[in-house]
């Protein structure tokens, strides 16, 4: 077997940014708010990027340059876009070779990878680009910031020691109540935390789902906008959020937890 990839001293690394988690809800916060300073300084010394949209990245480093000046005009700053996963392919299976985007990283300039929202890397389809870095040898080097999935978790009250994040339930009626079931009695089993995201709009049909098909005594934990103001985040059975719905937000990401 043939050793991994050793960095040379010309090589750069991939700067893991992340991202605030106001994208999309017309309530922007200041940077400093959600990112340490340090992160903030690390941004705007990067002028290489890649990210899932150039527009936002380029609103992104507006919001750095406020704080800290960039370390170049922005129009001078080089943007690669992500390209969007084939249809059809799972984000851990798709075989897309991504190792182009890192060819100013082999040339010595370090490149940040940003997400829409958030780390980039988690429920993020940056993950295939950080696998596509280790296989060239390029160091990755991660930044402390918000993760809306870990801030949900640990303001849930639900068991934080084992959980498993399983991304977006299925939108048709029957398959969804079906999922929801099974990560139900998977939860009962292992005594393990289910996470689940849902793009905005779909938040109140997805807890009304959550609160039909879940065992009465399930506990369930919704987490709405979070880092952003107005933001909260409430625990109640499944049975107690059947007989008092509350009224979701269809502009603010949420996040939905249970432990059985």
């Amino acid at each position: 077997m043939s050793a991994p990839p050793t960095q040379t001293a010309q090589t750069g690394r991939l700067v893991l940014v992340p991202n605030a988690l106001d994208l999309g809800t017309e309530l922007e916060v200041e940077l400093h708010q959600v990112l340490p300073q340090a992160v903030i300084a690390r941004a705007a010394s990067l002028d290489h990027w890649v990210a899932e949209n150039a527009k936002t990245t380029r609103a992104f480093l507006k919001r750095v340059d406020r704080l800290v000046p960039l370390s170049r005009p922005l129009q001078d700053i080089v943007i690669q876009e992500l390209p969007r996963p084939r249809k059809g392919a799972a984000p851990a299976a798709d075989t897309q070779d991504l190792r182009p985007l890192l060819a100013h990283s082999m040339s010595g300039h370090d490149i940040g990878l940003l997400s829409e929202a958030g780390l980039p890397a988690v429920a993020d389809p940056g993950a295939l680009l950080v696998h596509a870095a280790h296989l060239l040898g390029i160091p990755v080097e991660p930044l402390s910031g918000p993760s809306s999935l870990l801030l949900a978790l640990a303001a849930s009250g639900l068991n934080g020691q084992s959980f498993a994040f399983v991304g977006y339930l299925p939108v048709e009626a029957g398959a969804r109540a079906t999922r929801i079931r099974e990560l139900d009695a998977l939860s009962r089993r292992q005594g393990q935390t289910q996470i689940a995201i849902e793009t905005p709009y779909r938040n109140a049909a997805l807890l009304a789902a959550l609160s039909e098909h879940l065992q009465p005594g399930t506990r369930l934990s919704v987490a709405c906008g979070l880092t952003l103001p107005g933001g909260w985040c409430r625990t109640l059975t499944a049975k107690a959020w059947r007989d008092a719905p509350p009224a979701l937000a269809d502009r603010l990401p949420a996040v939905f937890s249970w432990l059985a």
